[in-house]
């Protein structure tokens, strides 16, 4: 396709977002032949570059053996790399890895800390998952918790209500 031809131009030539795009392309097989393999090698090129999208979906190909062989610790150095620029899925996604300890040593506190991240952007999963947590004292420190409200507005989206409160120890 035309789409296909304009993004390897731009890839080849060096551009993230277009190395990207291709990498998502071949990933599911959008008007080209699916192959996980050349869309690792797109992605893996646009992550390097520090795109956050790419460095996302490299840590997801890894850590479900998509084209590659599965490897957890390398899918959360990817995701870690796309959450400290602020990507919401890939802060969900540590967070979950922390909480599993997958490729990573078990921290639930680090997992409320990063689901913390994505929830404030309207990630709904890591709502769900932080309200969990709190409910459930997990990863909070003893004696003091976060009281989550979660307020839905007209289009969907939630955010957060915080605040301190003590609690029985």
């Amino acid at each position: 396709s035309k789409a296909v031809e304009w993004y390897q131009k731009s890839a080849i030539q060096g551009h993230a977002r277009a190395q990207f795009n291709l990498g998502v392309m071949y990933e599911n097989g959008h008007g080209i032949t699916q192959d996980r393999s050349k869309a690792i090698e797109w992605y893996q090129k646009a992550a390097i570059q520090g795109h956050a999208d790419a460095q996302s979906n490299l840590g997801n190909m890894y850590d479900n053996g998509y084209g590659v062989t599965q490897d957890k610790s390398k899918a959360f150095d990817w995701y870690q790399k796309a959450a400290i620029q602020g990507y919401a899925g890939a802060q969900h996604n540590l967070g979950f890895m922390y909480y599993n300890g997958y490729g990573v040593i078990q921290d639930k506190s680090k997992a409320v800390k990063w689901y913390q991240k994505a929830a404030i952007q309207g990630h709904a999963g890591a709502q769900s998952n932080l309200k969990f947590m709190y409910n459930n004292g997990e990863g909070v420190t003893q004696g003091k918790s976060k009281a989550i409200g979660w307020n839905h507005n007209g289009d969907g989206e939630a955010t957060v209500k915080e605040k301190d409160v003590d609690r029985p120890v």
